[in-house]
């Protein structure tokens, strides 16, 4: 485990969810697993099937963060492209590989394995694979960028094995402290607040509850010792102020 900071993005591909036809369910997975071994998550793009603008999203992202998870876009089908624009993006042949053939073959009856299915074994020149206990087709990284499929169950599974060979740094905490006045009444010592803590970040989440106005906030970061302090200074501004204090973990 690494002290430093330790980031990724994640980029969502496909055309279904640009459209609405599909909502994304990978993303919040992603962000929580992540954190929890000290990975912060700092960029995410839904890009379409299209080769340019996956190219540009990988490259842009995998130059800027530590890890790049892509979601979507490796199945049998025509309009899944991501394996070969991401070969393009590495300037890397686009070949079939035959640790990854061979699973297909193994896995499937003679008669049920078509050249679509096959076209699952396609990946870039070098890739190392990521197993699928579910499906078998597996993912595949790159230097540091790891491609995922966007079927939620099954990129669970995959994550479920890859997660304790990435490099993370200190775990993110987090403390809410959700209190029952509308977030613009506190805005401003809140600001004042989060300068005087620079290491950690305070989210503010607001609500409605039975017709009164409520805002949760959210402490995040890898210092314990300044989540604590900034959260006391929120609920002594609470106390002072005769504001009430729904929850606190």
């Amino acid at each position: 485990m690494s002290g430093r900071t330790v980031t990724a993005a994640v980029i969502i591909i496909g055309n279904e969810i640009l459209s609405g036809r599909t909502q994304d369910a990978n993303l919040a997975f992603l962000a929580q697993e992540l954190g929890e071994i000290g990975v912060r998550l700092r960029e995410a793009r839904v890009v379409a099937d299209e080769e340019d603008a996956i190219v540009e999203a990988v490259n842009a992202c995998r130059a800027r963060y530590d890890h790049v998870f892509t979601t979507g876009g490796i199945g049998p089908t025509h309009d899944d492209i991501t394996s070969a624009a991401i070969a393009t993006a590495f300037q890397r042949a686009h070949r079939r590989h035959p640790e990854a053939e061979r699973r297909l073959r193994a896995y499937y009856p003679p008669e049920k394995l078509n050249e679509a299915r096959l076209k699952m074994a396609d990946m870039p020149e070098g890739a190392e694979l990521i197993d699928n206990p579910v499906s078998v087709a597996p993912g595949f990284r790159i230097e540091n960028v790891y491609v995922l499929p966007g079927v939620p169950s099954i990129l669970q599974a995959m994550f479920a094995g890859l997660k304790p060979r990435l490099e993370g740094g200190a775990p993110v905490r987090s403390r809410t402290v959700t209190v029952l006045c509308p977030e613009g009444e506190i805005a401003k010592p809140l600001g004042e607040i989060q300068s005087r803590h620079p290491s950690i970040e305070i989210g503010s989440y607001p609500f409605m509850q039975q017709g009164r106005f409520g805002t949760s906030l959210v402490f995040r970061g890898t210092d314990e010792t300044a989540i604590r302090a900034a959260a006391e200074e929120l609920l002594t501004l609470a106390r002072e102020r005769r504001i009430e204090v729904l929850q606190l973990f």
